[in-house]
């Protein structure tokens, strides 16, 4: 059972597996964030890994994913300048599918929704001196754009970090959409949990989500995983599960 594998390639009579440490995976850091148990090691380890462009983490609200995506993020653009830019999209709740009505600016739209993101960041920043003073400094610094996923059609990202959450609610169309337009020297993360699906036109089965593992999981620059251990609290472990 101390045995921990990356499965790095698959043909029809071999499988070839990276055999890593437990407690080199254990002791991996991202800034600041260490891993709580060793599925998040795991999801650590295949984040940052280079030659995967395209990596999708499933699992349960509190499994870690979005803080994970999020960290590495910030240590590939502060302190590795790997990329310029880290773009956060996720799709506006049904009910506001026309953004359009909203008064003010796209980010100001957005706040709603994306205020998950800076409880995130103050994670992150929490133990620092002034966390707010520092969540704007690395907003600033890191160049975060917020957006919503109907801005981003017919606009290609290079040399960007690009997260989508929440990816639950997004049809085989919009995945698609936003994948082609992710450019050069660019890597994307997608976010989501197939239980929470709040957009009625959509099930698990039905889920772009779905349909994206299915897709990708024979091409060697992608890397899939399912994160399962909740760290938030037991109680919402509790809800997860029986509620």
């Amino acid at each position: 059972h101390d045995f921990v594998g990356y499965v790095r390639n698959v043909s029809e009579n071999r499988l070839q597996v990276l055999d890593l440490s437990r407690e080199q995976l254990m002791h991996q850091r991202l800034w600041g964030l260490k891993p709580r148990n060793m599925e998040q090691a795991m999801a650590f380890f295949l984040v940052q890994q280079p030659h995967i462009d395209m990596n999708v983490l499933t699992g349960p609200a509190g499994s870690g994913k979005t803080l994970i995506a999020l960290a590495y993020g910030l240590h590939a653009i502060l302190e590795e300048r790997r990329y310029d830019k880290l773009i956060v999209a996720r799709s506006t709740p049904p009910i506001a599918e026309d953004i359009g009505f909203l008064p003010g600016t796209e980010e100001e739209k957005m706040a709603p929704w994306l205020a998950a993101f800076d409880d995130n960041l103050e994670v992150l920043h929490g133990n620092d001196e002034s966390p707010f003073s520092s969540i704007e400094y690395v907003k600033d610094k890191a160049n975060i754009q917020f957006k919503s996923l109907n801005f981003m059609r017919g606009r290609s990202f290079n040399n960007a970090y690009i997260v989508i959450d929440e990816a639950q609610g997004l049809t085989q169309f919009q995945l698609k959409s936003i994948i082609t337009r992710v450019g050069a020297n660019s890597k994307i993360v997608v976010l989501g949990n197939l239980a929470q699906i709040d957009n009625k036109y959509i099930s698990p089965l039905t889920s772009g989500l779905t349909y994206l593992v299915e897709k990708s999981k024979h091409f060697p620059h992608a890397g899939i995983m399912h994160v399962n251990g909740i760290e938030r609290s037991r109680l919402a472990a509790f809800a997860e599960e029986n509620l």
